[in-house]
């Protein structure tokens, strides 16, 4: 009886292999394959551990040890790990100067090892070396840290690694972590914290939130060791990195985006503007997410529209809400048709529309253009505006400079064969696969009670 079983789900698992298998491949292949076409190619990726050395750091806490000696352990166990195409570099905090002199304490920060090809026994000696002593300058530290990084395309991360709340105020670490974000240099800050307290864990969540980074909180020296060595590992497989760029005020001073992945900022109440140039035949998906770096008020949405030159709105895309959120999206198709004979009197007032425009912000319009320009000079190209708009508040004690992160994406395919095949349920061209997966799942139900009946009848002749 089990091996008629097996039989049976082995039968229905062929077919529906059979009706489907030649699906897949063909399109795996061509998702690789435009991956590959699309990567840049990008250096090393570089990351830079930032230990805290201060006076604390000698308290006998992790495992019967002192934090000191679990991170130095930690630290050993990484560096053999760490993968041969990463970048490493070691930066120190408190760990030179022991006086009580504050403004002297809050310059405690210092690159231990620079970040480049890794000599492993040579980092291992300069970690040995460190003596808890001074203070927790954090926010110069992840300024230095920074600068460290800075140059090339390569992706970017500091790991934090620290026991105690910055002693260096008002150089906030969490305004130092929004105003590195804010710079558009692609840097994320992870941090973890040593047996941590309710302050320290809300400082080093908002430093890892203000950048996209990851908070962890360590009370063992295996689970250090373990957090740090996948961050480093995170580095050497990252994800796609945003391209910063900037939104204009109008349509007429807005970048010209290709496809891809790009970040900017938008204060509170703001739009931005963007503009993308689409063929006939082409269809844009857009999507835009806002992330609540601080706190705000309940209330909040985000509108993500697109309209012609001449102001007319061609669909929309909004989310709105309360509560409390960490981050809100929302997004978009526009497929243009093959041809645009429907439209042919917007286009002309559009095309009016252009020349006024580029008389009248024509600077502001090639201002940070030369990376993102695309298909300009196309008289078949259609310019698609793009706004962002946010109706987030704050109370008046935030601030609401650097504005709010800001992830826009923006995807260029082939459009449907006609409007309503776009429109209807969203499925696209996938109605036939629907439809082909419906019938494998019938035929699989009609094989499978066929040999149900089967096997009741052998069990009744028996």
């Amino acid at each position: 009886m089990i091996i008629r079983k097996r039989l049976a789900a082995a039968l229905c698992g062929a077919l529906l292999v059979t009706v489907t298998g030649g699906l897949l491949p063909s399109a795996a292949f061509a998702d690789s394959g435009d991956t590959a076409d699309r990567a840049p190619a990008k250096e090393p990726p570089k990351v830079e551990l930032v230990l805290d050395v201060s006076g604390s750091m000698r308290a006998r806490d992790i495992d019967g040890q002192s934090r000191m000696s679990a991170a130095k352990q930690a630290f050993n166990e990484v560096l053999d790990a760490v993968p041969e195409d990463v970048r490493l570099g070691i930066r120190t905090l408190g760990a030179d100067y022991p006086g009580k002199d504050r403004k002297e304490g809050c310059k405690d920060t210092k690159q231990l090892y620079p970040v480049g090809e890794l000599d492993r026994t040579e980092a291992k000696t300069a970690v040995a070396t460190l003596v808890p002593t001074g203070w927790t300058p954090i926010g110069p530290a992840l300024l230095g840290a920074a600068d460290d990084l800075e140059g090339g395309n390569a992706t970017r991360r500091i790991v934090l690694i620290t026991d105690g709340e910055d002693t260096c105020a008002p150089l906030d670490p969490c305004e130092v972590a929004r105003e590195i974000a804010a710079k558009g240099v692609d840097i994320t800050i992870d941090t973890l914290g040593l047996v941590p307290n309710a302050r320290m864990r809300a400082q080093l969540m908002c430093i890892a939130e203000a950048t996209g980074g990851s908070y962890t909180s360590v009370q063992h020296k295996e689970e250090l060791s373990e957090r740090v060595s996948q961050l480093v590992d995170r580095a050497a497989e990252p994800v796609v990195t945003p391209v910063a760029t900037q939104g204009g005020e109008r349509c007429a001073d807005a970048p010209r985006l290709k496809a891809g992945l790009y970040a900017d900022r938008e204060t509170f109440g703001q739009h931005r503007w963007y503009r993308v140039e689409l063929l006939p035949g082409q269809e844009l998906r857009a999507s835009v997410s806002i992330a609540a770096d601080r706190p705000v008020n309940r209330d909040h949405g985000v509108l993500l529209r697109a309209s012609t030159l001449a102001g007319r709105e061609i669909v929309r895309g909004e989310s709105a809400g309360d509560g409390r959120t960490d981050v809100v999206s929302t997004g978009l198709r526009y497929p243009r048709p093959d041809t645009d004979d429907s439209a042919a009197d917007t286009d002309t007032d559009a095309a009016d529309d252009t020349d006024a425009a580029d008389d009248a912000g024509g600077a502001g319009g090639a201002g940070g253009n030369d990376v993102t320009e695309t298909g300009e000079g196309d008289p078949a190209a259609e310019t698609v505006c793009l706004r962002v708009s946010n109706s987030f508040s704050a109370p008046a004690s935030v601030k609401t400079a650097p504005g709010l992160p800001l992830e826009l994406t923006i995807d260029i395919t082939g459009g449907p064969r006609d409007a309503d095949d776009a429109a209807f349920l969203g499925l696209g061209h996938g109605w036939w696969l629907l439809g082909l997966l419906t019938l494998a799942g019938f035929a699989a139900g009609v094989l499978w009670g066929w040999i149900s009946r089967w096997r009741v009848s052998v069990w009744r002749t028996n």
